[in-house]
């Protein structure tokens, strides 16, 4: 039986070598967590469709004394997958923690009148596919290198019911019950979980929220504020470090204690 070693509290969150990959780390809940696993000693690498904004990011990283790079990616390609990994490794060495941060879809525009199957398609490249994809290619060397903690992105509406979510909906539930399956497939060596942020204030949020739809948020919300970006961060991090090694296979919500919808 392996004796218990109690760590020193800065021990816990120290992330000093290793290596992250967080995809859509430009901007919002992606960028906040580059900052705060960096802020842990990560170097890091950002992964994002737009690679002037990942360069930008990059910048504010090396601020803090660790190394960073800019990939250009997008996730529905799989060659790009296959590409931003294989440049990591080559500039890095390995990949330690994966952030499945970049998705899409939702925002209360998927009327099943209206929508088509393409649509509902693309939910499941853009949330599912593409992360389980990465995580099937960072996997190998997380477990060679002997420390592993993938960390997807999922959503409130996951288990909330809406109108005209389906699509989105489904497919972040999906991420949910995936994430507990590979948690097995991967483990020991790798941990896998997700965070599921509740009514965050990022760019996508603001292309739909109204007063009034803030106002109800807020009523369902115990801790009367919407989200920062920096308050999911806190949650990534805690997965991503070693605080958590024997947690795999969660979903934790990150939700002010409440229930948003857009409805």
């Amino acid at each position: 039986m392996q004796e218990f070693q109690h760590k020193a509290f800065n021990e816990l969150f120290d992330l000093s070598g290793k290596v992250a990959v967080v995809t859509g780390g430009a901007n919002g809940i992606g960028k906040a967590t580059a900052l705060r696993l960096a802020e842990a000693g990560a170097n890091i690498a950002i992964a994002d469709l737009k690679l002037e904004d990942a360069q930008a990011a990059v910048k504010d990283i090396e601020a803090l004394g660790v190394k960073a790079l800019a990939v250009q990616c997008n996730i529905l390609k799989d060659d790009d997958l296959v590409a931003m990994v294989d440049t990591v490794v080559a500039e890095f060495g390995t990949v330690n923690v994966l952030i499945n941060n970049a998705g899409g879809g939702g925002g209360g525009r998927e009327n099943p009148d209206t929508a088509s199957v393409d649509d509902i398609r693309r939910d499941f490249e853009l949330n599912v596919f593409s992360g389980w994809r990465l995580s099937q290619l960072c996997a190998p060397h997380m477990k060679k290198s002997g420390y592993g903690s993938i960390v997807f992105t999922t959503s409130m509406s996951s288990v909330n019911k809406s109108p005209n979510m389906s699509g989105y909906a489904g497919s972040k539930a999906a991420v949910n019950h995936m994430v507990a399956n590979l948690a097995h497939d991967f483990g020991p060596e790798v941990r896998v979980n997700a965070v599921g942020p509740g009514a965050t204030r990022t760019d996508a949020l603001k292309t739909v929220l109204t007063p009034e739809i803030e106002k109800k948020m807020l009523a369902n919300t115990p801790i009367k504020r919407l989200g920062e970006a920096d308050d999911i961060a806190g949650a990534m991090l805690y997965f991503a470090a070693p605080i958590s090694t024997w947690v795999s296979g969660q979903t934790i919500f990150v939700n002010g204690g409440g229930v948003q919808t857009l409805d």
